[in-house]
């Protein structure tokens, strides 16, 4: 079905390419044009994503992934997701440190039980604490925040290293120009305390790469791959000064001489890896059968988990943004699983017969899962069950926590049903609540006039509620000293927030105005609320019941007060009869010319002045025209 739309794939690695042409898709080179279906982005602009159309298009990588695969964009919301878990973990529905996600159940892990202990050195405090730590027999490894394949790392193994290091910071902190232009300073870094004693196979280090697929983030679909074991060429030397005996990546394994001769050596499969451990770790360690499939996968799983929920609500979410992001795992000589890095844009490159055949299935399977779970949002459809899901696990289903599926075609149409299911959900919820007995009005601006409510222009009504014909009072105009006497139309409600009287209107003439005696004597008009139900003291109770959750009362002087948002609530969950639905033709507001009282006969002041307002008086002069943000 979209084999005749256009991909433009920017700066992509070959195989994406030999995925699309399989697929019949046309590659454009012009990277300024829009019209594209897909776009591979490698390096991110600005503009690639202003000029995105959500819900039409896909774009690979999500735009601030930094608060995830940065090193200190990582580090920053581990700390910060495990302080408010302390803090809520006793409000939560945990049993045993599981926290209940959806369907899937999620166990809450100690940061320090699976990333090495790691000092910010941008941060004063923190840099100083880590001085004041370290020990001449330590290790530590020193890392730029958002460097890739091992640019910029180096280790600090003596007293004298770490000295050089903090006489640097102190420099570049003093220099003027770094104040003046705090971007050209140097690139912030972290030291992480360094894991001495790994596993080793054959001999050598190595590390896991294992994949976190955000196959989508409306809603979130995330996904587990499996990667492939990356060893160093040489044997492993805690004390050498050689990065390739320290850094696993592909990257650094070029620059040591033997790579060459040892290239298919410095990649296995996992079922090598799992082969591996079974023969001389199961016994001598005892390990269950296939521990690398079944322990460590589950941990790995596990990690992954506990970071996407770290950063779930940081993240920018939009119909068609996909991500898959590299995570690298070390696995120390006791077997306990370390979580080193997380890496945006993974390198896809296939130099040797071992990715030749990973990096196409990890392709493959992400490029599936982003078109079939986009399609299938578009529509409607529910996501599982998925028929690309071959190499990936699912991890995390959005959808199971979401009423439904979102369907929606373009920007404009996720932005209403977005903006209506917000206004929709704030009624209820208003509406769910008892009505408190006064509600302290907002201060309004000096000189403010007339304020008026924005009505969208579709609402969804859930409940329609039968409503006897009441009449409805501003409770200032019952003890205003000399009261007003506005007509309102059926359906507008002040934007103030005042508070309002509704009694039941005996009546015998539809739409007319009723008189209501107040305690100084005077009369104030109301105005009926149509209806075709008649006006009945049993049937006005039971709505008041219904609506508001309160009895009826018994006399005058019991009449609870309501506040203008409940008055909304009961305009957005009722069916008027009449020519004028509540929040539907009223692009304009009709309001009669009312004569004001003079000075002489009752003094202006701010209530009164809000009162005329309220009631739809005549609104003040051009110069004291102002809208109330907080009363829109």
């Amino acid at each position: 079905s979209l084999k005749a739309v256009a991909a433009l794939l920017f700066c992509s690695p070959c195989r994406v390419s030999v995925y699309f042409r399989s697929k019949g898709w046309q590659r454009v080179h012009d990277n300024k044009r829009e019209d594209y279906k897909l776009k591979w982005c490698e390096t991110k602009s600005r503009e690639t994503y202003y000029n995105f159309k959500e819900g039409e298009q896909l774009l690979y990588q999500i735009p601030n992934n930094k608060v995830l695969t940065t090193k200190i964009g990582l580090l920053s919301n581990l700390r910060e997701y495990e302080r408010v878990m302390n803090k809520i973990s006793k409000n939560l529905n945990t049993k045993k440190g599981f926290l209940a996600y959806g369907q899937f159940s999620h166990r809450i892990l100690k940061m320090e039980d699976f990333f090495p202990e790691s000092f910010r050195l941008d941060i004063k405090d923190e840099r100083e604490a880590f001085f004041e730590l370290y020990k001449d027999t330590q290790i530590w490894i020193c890392k730029p925040t958002c460097s890739n394949q091992g640019r910029g790392i180096f280790l600090l193994k003596n007293q004298a290293g770490v000295d050089s290091l903090q006489a640097k910071l102190q420099s570049i902190e003093e220099d003027p120009l770094y104040r003046k232009v705090p971007y050209k300073a140097p690139q912030a870094r972290i030291v992480q305390r360094y894991i001495q004693k790994p596993l080793l196979l054959e001999g050598k280090k190595f590390d896991v790469r294992s994949y976190l697929l955000i196959a989508c983030t409306v809603p979130y679909v995330l996904f587990f791959g499996h990667g492939y074991v990356r060893l160093t060429c040489t044997h492993y030397d805690a004390t050498s000064d050689d990065l390739t005996a320290h850094l696993t990546n592909q990257y650094m394994q070029k620059k040591n001489p033997l790579y060459s001769q040892l290239k298919e050596e410095t990649v296995w499969r996992m079922e090598r890896f799992n082969s591996y451990v079974n023969d001389k770790f199961r016994q001598a360690k005892g390990l269950p059968k296939d521990w690398v499939f079944t322990v460590f996968t589950k941990r790995m799983q596990q990690i992954m988990m506990q970071c996407f929920l770290a950063v779930k609500s940081k993240l920018e979410c939009k119909l068609g943004y996909f991500d898959l992001i590299g995570c690298d795992f070390l696995i120390d000589e006791n077997f306990k699983v370390w979580l080193l890095e997380m890496n945006a844009n993974p390198a896809l490159h296939t130099n040797c017969a071992v990715l030749q055949d990973i990096i196409p299935t990890v392709v493959n399977g992400t490029l599936d899962l982003a078109l079939e779970i986009f399609n299938k949002s578009l529509k409607g459809q529910r996501i599982l069950p998925l028929q690309t899901q071959c190499h990936f696990v699912l991890l995390h289903n959005g959808c199971t926590s979401e009423a439904g599926p979102r369907p929606s075609k373009t920007r404009s149409a996720l932005s209403i049903a977005r903006n209506q299911r917000s206004l929709t959900e704030s009624t209820c919820h208003l509406a769910r609540q008892p009505p408190k007995a006064a509600e302290k009005p907002p201060k309004k601006p000096s000189g403010s006039g007339e304020n008026t409510i924005s009505t969208p222009q579709r609402v969804s009504q859930r409940t329609v509620l039968t409503m006897p014909q009441v009449k409805i009072t501003d409770i200032r105009s019952v003890y205003a000293r000399q009261p007003f006497k506005p007509t309102v139309r059926s359906g507008q409600v002040s934007s103030t927030c005042s508070q309002y009287l509704i009694r039941p209107m005996v009546c015998s003439e539809e739409g007319s105005l009723a008189k209501h005696s107040t305690g100084d004597g005077s009369e104030t008009a109301s105005t009926i609320v149509p209806t075709a139900a008649a006006s009945k003291e049993t049937a006005y109770g039971a709505w008041l019941q219904q609506t508001f959750g309160i009895k009826s009362p018994t006399s005058t002087k019991e009449d609870p007060a309501f506040t203008s948002s409940q008055i909304v609530t009961l305009h957005l969950q009722s069916k008027v009869s009449g020519g004028s639905p509540c929040l539907e033709g009223h692009s304009k507001s009709v309001y009669p010319p009312l004569s004001h009282p003079t000075a002489k006969e009752t003094p202006v002041t701010n209530d009164s002045k809000t009162a005329a307002a309220s009631q739809g008086a005549e609104p003040p002069p051009d110069d004291q025209k102002k809208v109330s943000h907080r009363g829109s």
